[in-house]
């Protein structure tokens, strides 16, 4: 059965429609979106590239995780099923920062549009290991940590998601 996903107004506030993911986006609604960055003790970022047959952004970079808040779901239990889905990390609630929300809107064709509201945050793990990284290969095709320099040179070869205010955030953290 298709992901359903509650219907927003553009302050964010659910409507209480509740609609597929397919339409969310052949209307363009407005929902939410979670985005998730994992860092590591040394500074280093786990990226993830998306997978080639995505409709929006193929092959690009992104950070960590993210995924549509699913309806009657919280955006913290979207961040923490999102980050095992995509790449089988466990994390808790009290892992999670809140770091910022912010809207976007782009039409990719006439049968897509987006209009979302993305809450974003940052893990601080330990350790985190590649090799023990389990991704989900509908969605993603492959995964790397990058030191602030990396994030940076990434970002300016326009190799990545369009997320400047989330990445604005995430040079800050890492500086």
């Amino acid at each position: 059965m298709e992901e359903l996903i509650d219907v927003l107004d553009e302050n964010g506030n659910k409507t209480g429609e509740i609609v597929t993911r397919t339409q969310i986006h052949k209307e363009g609604l407005w929902h939410k979106i979670v985005v998730i960055a994992i860092i590591d003790k040394e500074g280093r970022l786990l990226m993830q590239q998306r997978a080639k047959d995505k409709t929006k952004n193929p092959l690009k970079w992104d950070v960590s995780s993210a995924g549509h808040v699913s309806s009657n779901q919280t955006s913290i239990e979207s961040a923490i099923r999102e980050t095992q889905e995509e790449l089988g990390i466990e994390v808790n609630e009290k892992e999670l920062q809140y770091i910022l929300t912010y809207k976007d809107n782009v039409k990719i064709d006439e049968d897509y549009i987006d209009n979302q509201i993305y809450d974003c945050y940052i893990v601080k793990k330990e350790k985190i290991d590649i090799k023990n990284i389990k991704i989900q290969e509908s969605e993603l095709e492959q995964v790397k940590l990058c030191n602030l320099q990396q994030f940076k040179n990434i970002i300016e070869n326009e190799d990545v998601m369009n997320r400047e205010k989330l990445y604005k955030e995430i040079i800050k953290y890492l500086k």
